[in-house]
């Protein structure tokens, strides 16, 4: 009886254990066979993409009159269609190219955007225009430096460039606007914060609290002006202090440079101002979304959206964000727009 009672429940581990190792074994694989299909994505090749937004205005159109139209005016109005797609093409018409930016403190999106414009620039024509959608609120000097310097390059080759803002263009993402001939902004969409900042933690004094030593080592009186954890100098802020207001008037001469109707006496203290107190100003020029523009540049234009997707590793996308707050907490002093 004992005998049984021990083989009874010896099965009954048993049985359990293997259901246990079974779901870890399956559990194993299933993540196995995740990170081997991510790890084969990630060596695809980004490829442009380009959307014919006009087509896909008029399906929106022909979907919704489907449901309005009785049948004989259905069909009139998909013969109109057929007609306006054999048109498309000849290169009569304009053509607008719309591009994103999506602004992050490091302006990560810049190696996408100098991808788009190169692709633009191999077939526009002065009739061309480019509209930017940007959203930013701004981040490091000099990767913004080059991702508005990538804006540049069209007004350079005289194409056209409008800026719409239908969220934020702050700080960094105002540099990259006030490139355009022409900034749209929606009513409450946030514009300006012509300003540098930097700001730092000191842990040196609880360093000292605890007995530990920091040593800094340096050839070059300014190569560190002020420090996380040595003892900062009044020297040392005040030189720091020089620092952000030569990246200031930098900032200043670039954006007068382009928007010389400005008041930079008014506009360049770091604030940031509404859609419509923005217009006041003279920091954008119409109040408008990138919605109302496009619907209505499509009744005279071609519009094809241009986009580069460039896919991060695996591991990249997993600390993406990490990566954003250690950017934040560790290269504070970094002077940032």
């Amino acid at each position: 009886m004992i005998v049984m009672e021990f083989l009874s429940e010896f099965g009954l581990f048993l049985a359990k254990s293997l259901t246990v190792l079974l779901v870890a074994l399956v559990l194993v694989t299933a993540i196995v066979n995740a990170l081997r299909s991510a790890r084969q994505q990630d060596q695809l090749p980004a490829r442009l993409e380009v959307r014919h937004l006009n087509d896909e205005y008029r399906q929106a159109s022909m979907t919704m009159k489907a449901a309005m139209l009785p049948v004989k005016a259905l069909k009139s109005e998909k013969k109109a269609l057929k007609a306006a797609r054999k048109r498309h093409g000849d290169g009569d018409k304009p053509r607008l190219f719309v591009l994103d930016f999506q602004g992050d403190i490091r302006a990560s999106a810049t190696e996408s955007l100098r991808e788009e414009i190169t692709a633009i620039l191999t077939v526009a024509n002065d009739n061309d225009e480019v509209l930017l959608r940007l959203e930013s609120g701004g981040g490091m000097i000099p990767t913004y430096g080059l991702a508005a310097a990538q804006l540049v390059r069209l007004r350079e080759r005289g194409l056209r460039l409008t800026v719409a803002v239908d969220r934020v263009a702050a700080s960094g993402g105002y540099m990259m606007a006030c490139i355009a001939d022409r900034i749209l902004v929606a009513p409450f969409a946030i514009l300006g914060s012509i300003g540098v900042i930097a700001q730092l933690p000191n842990f040196n004094r609880m360093l000292k609290k605890h007995d530990i030593d920091f040593e800094q080592f340096m050839a070059g009186e300014h190569k560190r002006t002020v420090t996380l954890f040595g003892e900062n100098t009044d020297q040392g802020r005040q030189k720091f202090q020089q620092e952000i207001e030569q990246a200031h008037g930098l900032f200043k001469d670039f954006v007068a440079r382009y928007r010389p109707q400005l008041d930079l006496d008014e506009v360049a203290t770091g604030e940031y101002w509404y859609g419509t107190q923005a217009l006041t100003r003279k920091l954008a020029d119409q109040v408008l979304t990138s919605d109302e523009y496009l619907l209505e540049t499509s009744a005279k234009a071609e519009l094809y959206q241009v986009s580069k997707r460039t896919r991060k590793p695996l591991l990249g996308r997993l600390l993406s964000g990490t990566g954003d707050a250690l950017s934040r907490t560790l290269n504070t002093n970094v002077l940032r727009l």
